[in-house]
């Protein structure tokens, strides 16, 4: 008899809530659990009301939801593991002048590797989450494909490209074939106190979008020897930058230079430690080089081969091509200069049926 036992990781949000009670009314043996990963004491930022992933008011909308819904509910500490591969990684990343993605590696390392330890502890097969996403098995490839949701304004594809295959083998997404307005709907049927519960925008641990104060705050001795460096227009020294992890590529406001038109972040040099500004065209370029590959859908990528890239989650795609590709590293050329290619951030490739091929982190835009 096949393990139906799954568990769900439940945000306190209505998608994990729906997800969840998809998966009980089709016969699943559902756990739930609300990850702790950190909280406003330790990070600061904390708004009025707690109401993002982790507060106090997220773990008790998920227990109401698992209540109402008659399965179990558990809150379980990430927050060692959070810390070590998450703010970390954010923190060194921002040092060095670059701009990372803290959701990809948590989903990776935490919401996956760390929750199929529970799960085996548990005696579960499988995992959940609410994300828009779709699984499927390829027999031809023998490889577990990710593909584009039926909701394209809310397809999370994107941070989801550092999934091994063995997590995706044993991951299950109940919303991929559905709308947000649909898992609304749903959750009003269900009956869920989640139901018209908002979004979250802002990354989780930084609830006031305030980098420079989490930074500040969390590493106050190292921010204090942070120097101040050279802002370059066009080769020439026009003012100083107040430190690199400051910064970010595109970036506009902030900058505390006057030319009488806008301008922006265009290059970080961590090594010469200088900020180059330039006008909105400087931003374009037509090539990046990735490193940190993960492939998905595909065993590999040839070069020469066609394929739609997005450079950041609200990125809609644009047509590049396969210069190399090896096992860790990939080299693309767009078609068209694609505006504010950044260091740290990532960059996910896929083909016109939307699945996901692999992705890796920017190194270098040119």
């Amino acid at each position: 008899m096949e393990n139906k036992r799954v568990v769900v990781a439940m945000s306190g949000g209505v998608d994990s809530s729906v997800a969840a009670a998809i998966l009980k009314s089709e016969g699943y043996d559902v756990i739930g659990i609300t990850m702790k990963t950190w909280g406003f004491m330790e990070v600061g930022g904390a708004p009025k009301h707690e109401s993002g992933c982790c507060s106090l008011d997220a773990i008790y909308d998920a227990k109401n939801v698992a209540t109402a819904l008659g399965f179990p509910h558990y809150t379980v500490d990430f927050t060692k593991a959070f810390e070590e591969e998450v703010i970390d990684n954010f923190v060194d990343e921002y040092l060095v002048g670059r701009t990372p993605n803290p959701c990809v590696i948590c989903n990776r390392k935490i919401k996956w590797e760390e929750l199929l330890k529970k799960a085996d502890a548990i005696d579960a097969q499988y995992v959940a989450t609410g994300h828009y996403a779709k699984i499927e098995y390829n027999s031809v490839s023998d490889r577990y494909c990710l593909k584009n949701s039926k909701d394209n304004s809310k397809d999370q594809t994107y941070a989801l490209w550092g999934l091994s295959q063995k997590s995706l083998s044993r991951t299950l997404l109940p919303l991929g074939d559905y709308t947000k307005l649909e898992v609304r709907a749903m959750a009003e049927e269900f009956g869920l106190k989640t139901a018209k519960k908002p979004d979250s925008q802002e990354i989780c641990f930084v609830a006031d979008n305030n980098y420079e104060r989490f930074l500040r705050e969390k590493i106050p001795d190292i921010m204090q020897t942070i120097p101040e460096g050279d802002i370059l227009y066009n080769g020439e020294k026009i003012g100083k930058h107040k430190g690199i992890p400051f910064y970010t590529i595109g970036q506009r406001k902030g900058l505390g230079i006057a030319l009488g038109k806008p301008v922006y972040v265009t290059k970080i040099d961590h090594e010469k430690n200088s900020i180059e500004i330039g006008d909105k065209k400087d931003l374009l370029q037509k090539e990046l080089f990735a490193e940190d590959i993960n492939y998905v859908s595909k065993e590999r990528l040839s070069v020469g081969e066609r394929v739609i890239s997005k450079i950041r989650y609200a990125d809609k795609g644009s047509i590049s091509e396969i210069i190399a590709a090896d096992n860790n590293s990939l080299h693309l050329k767009f078609d068209e200069g694609k505006s504010a290619i950044t260091p740290g951030q990532s960059v996910v490739l896929y083909d016109e049926q939307g699945y996901l091929l692999a992705g890796g982190v920017i190194k270098k835009g040119m």
